[in-house]
């Protein structure tokens, strides 16, 4: 497989983002009916910040979704959706994307993003520098709690590679 790429998510992406979040091995068992719903749709990519990465031949491979405030208030973000295709997990993609989100949110004049996590991604958000602020309760058709995190964006032009961009 060839370079990879990030750029804007665009009308033609959404049901390959939505078919990504509903079918997702992360999601399997008593998660399912977290995302079974959730629809990724031209209104969605128009009211917030969606990026996509792609291989050489155009194929999605992951995805993030910012909004803004989210969670948070002016000057914030919160990390709305994260996923990388099951297949091809492991190979750096979802660090490419955290790596994206933190370049834009610096570009927006961001300093916080908020991830409410599904449970078995804390760990890989902490392994990005996000750190544990607190809890959501089940609400709704989530009847698990789900980890808090913050990430703040380092103003220096750190990402979380390690790597430093100057934009």
């Amino acid at each position: 497989m060839g370079p990879l790429s990030i750029r804007d998510a665009v009308p033609a992406d959404g049901p390959v983002l939505t078919r990504m979040v509903r079918t997702s091995g992360a999601y399997d068992g008593e998660y399912r009916v977290g995302v079974a719903p959730l629809l990724i749709d031209d209104a969605y990519l128009a009211a917030n910040r969606t990026r996509v990465c792609v291989d050489d031949r155009g194929t999605i491979l992951g995805f993030a979704g910012l909004l803004m405030p989210g969670r948070g208030v002016d000057g914030e973000a919160e990390l709305d959706y994260l996923f990388v295709a099951d297949d091809q997990q492991g190979r750096g993609i979802g660090r490419a994307l955290v790596d994206d989100v933190i370049a834009i949110s610096r570009q927006l004049g961001v300093g916080l993003v908020h991830i409410v996590s599904h449970p078995p991604s804390e760990g890989f958000y902490r392994s990005v520098g996000a750190v544990r602020v607190g809890e959501i309760p089940p609400a709704g058709r989530v009847t698990w709690s789900r980890p808090l995190l913050r990430l703040e964006i380092p103003t220096d032009g750190t990402l979380a590679s390690g790597t430093q961009v100057r934009i």
